[in-house]
């Protein structure tokens, strides 16, 4: 005879559902879709890999871009051939390589101001930094220099704010281009000290650093442009806006140690398609940091103009671009910079 437990147990037990036809066939299709992926990733690259440069031969990025491809092409076993794409502030390198198939086979140089200024400025960009492009691996950073020519008296960086505070009219000062990282250093520091100065922008650090040299205007934030120009002397170095002070000018302080916490530092990574399977974001990264680490790659990055590598873990390079994107947002709205 029957227990009233086993009754019970045989009455509510969960019968398991069948599976349809096309639900099995979905299931099955998703499995085999898995596998490949993780073969594919596993035997990546098997063919060569094109990495997006966003400005023209011959400037720094291009510079660090072909210092990292030969080794990172060594590295993967496939060559990584460079490809400029230069255009739209390198919104067109940017594009392109958002609407990449994410197979690890396109990948993008990113300058900060690609990915955190960029989105800021441009009302209608077909393509978010934040959601299309993940972030492989940092790869260099630069201090910006706060220069001036050999007409402005100022010898420090308090006697060059005393010195804009008293000059009527206000200083010029050059940029890079409307709503750049030059600019918008700039601004930041107008607004901690108090001072004003009127903005002047140029078509590039070439023309701009001209302009300073050339006393057209008395005053800029510059990277590399600036560089061999203030160690030859003809330009005066004052401050950099760097964390830490700068091992190019161990001597000038940095503008957070009169500005607690004004921190600007620029940077260049790469990135690749969101979509691109794990495993294959991981072996770029750390066969990236590896080659950073190399002390033929670190002599090949001093050599151009006041870059250093720059090496990181993922999670602390998405952590920088997510506060910096914020940062800049809140720095274009305040100056109304805004580029049709």
């Amino acid at each position: 005879m029957r227990s009233l437990g086993s009754v019970v147990e045989k009455r509510h037990a969960v019968k398991p559902k069948r599976v349809s036809g096309p639900a099995r066939s979905r299931i099955a299709a998703a499995f085999l879709f898995a596998l490949l992926a993780a073969a594919a990733s596993a035997q990546y690259p098997t063919r060569p890999v094109r990495l997006l440069v966003p400005n023209p031969p011959g400037g720094a990025t291009d510079t660090i871009a072909r210092v990292v491809a030969p080794k990172l092409g060594e590295a993967l076993g496939q060559p990584v051939i460079v490809e400029n794409r230069p255009g739209s502030n390198g919104n067109l390198s940017s594009e392109l390589a958002a609407k990449a198939a994410p197979d690890g086979y396109t990948l993008l140089l990113g300058q900060d101001s690609q990915i955190v200024i960029s989105p800021h400025l441009y009302a209608n960009l077909p393509f978010d930094t934040l959601k299309d492009l993940v972030p492989v691996a940092t790869l260099v950073t630069t201090q910006m220099v706060l220069a001036v020519n050999s007409t402005v008296p100022a010898k420090n960086l308090r006697e060059f704010l005393d010195y804009a505070r008293s000059a009527n009219p206000p200083l010029a000062y050059a940029s890079i281009g409307n709503g750049s990282q030059h600019h918008l250093t700039m601004e930041m520091l107008k607004a901690r000290a108090g001072i004003q100065l009127v903005h002047v922008p140029y078509k590039g650090g070439g023309p701009a650093t001209v302009a300073l040299l050339a006393g057209e205007v008395p005053v800029m934030f510059g990277g590399n442009s600036v560089t061999g120009h203030i160690k030859a002397g003809k330009l005066r170095g004052l401050a950099v806006a760097g964390k830490k002070r700068s091992a190019s000018f161990p001597d000038l302080p940095t503008l957070s140690e009169i500005f607690p916490g004004f921190e600007v530092t620029a940077w260049i990574g790469i990135f690749a398609p969101a979509g691109v399977p794990t495993p294959v974001l991981s072996r770029l990264h750390g066969e990236t940091n590896r080659l950073l680490s190399s002390a033929d790659v670190r002599e090949k990055i001093g050599k151009v103009g006041g870059l250093e590598p720059f090496i990181s873990m993922p999670e602390e390079f998405a952590a920088l671009i997510r506060a910096e994107y914020v940062k800049y947002g809140e720095v274009v709205k305040a100056v109304g910079a805004k580029i049709d």
